[in-house]
């Protein structure tokens, strides 16, 4: 038996407020709503996050985002948008290790008390650092096909 929590969940082991399932994927409303509607898509594979994300699981599980971010944007009229959010590893408050997306609908500062920071560093780096660091991410992808 997985000590997953959302292993349990798909298992059918814990319940959960269901909003979508279907072969790869299932959605749940979160526990602790965020935000109003705060929903999780979550990969019935087991995977710690999107590093350990295959290609294919990964087509597979995003392509099921859109259809179910439009019912989670759509539920109340309130709603202005939505933050499409993963956390990957502690550092990114990564809390449950199964990979997982979170739709957070947005409604407005002052009612949903939902937040990012988002500090600028482009004068932290000359134009040599940011180059530096281009070439690193395209040699890193270029050895992995």
């Amino acid at each position: 038996m997985s000590e997953c929590i959302f292993c349990k969940i798909i298992d059918g082991e814990i319940p959960s407020r269901k909003v979508y399932e279907d072969d790869s994927v299932i959605a749940i409303l979160d526990i602790s709503q965020v935000t109003k509607g705060h929903t999780l898509v979550i990969s019935k594979k087991h995977v710690r996050n999107i590093l350990d994300y295959t290609d294919e699981l990964a087509a597979d599980v995003f392509a099921k985002i859109p259809k179910i971010a439009r019912a989670v944007r759509s539920f109340d009229p309130e709603c202005e948008g939505l933050n499409l959010l993963m956390n990957n590893e502690e550092i990114a408050s990564q809390s449950v290790f199964h990979g997982h997306v979170h739709l957070l609908p947005r409604y407005n500062s002052d009612k949903d008390g939902f937040g990012l920071k988002w500090d600028t560093h482009s004068d932290d780096y000359s134009d040599d650092e940011l180059d530096e660091i281009r070439n690193k991410i395209v040699s890193t992808l270029s050895k992995e096909g």
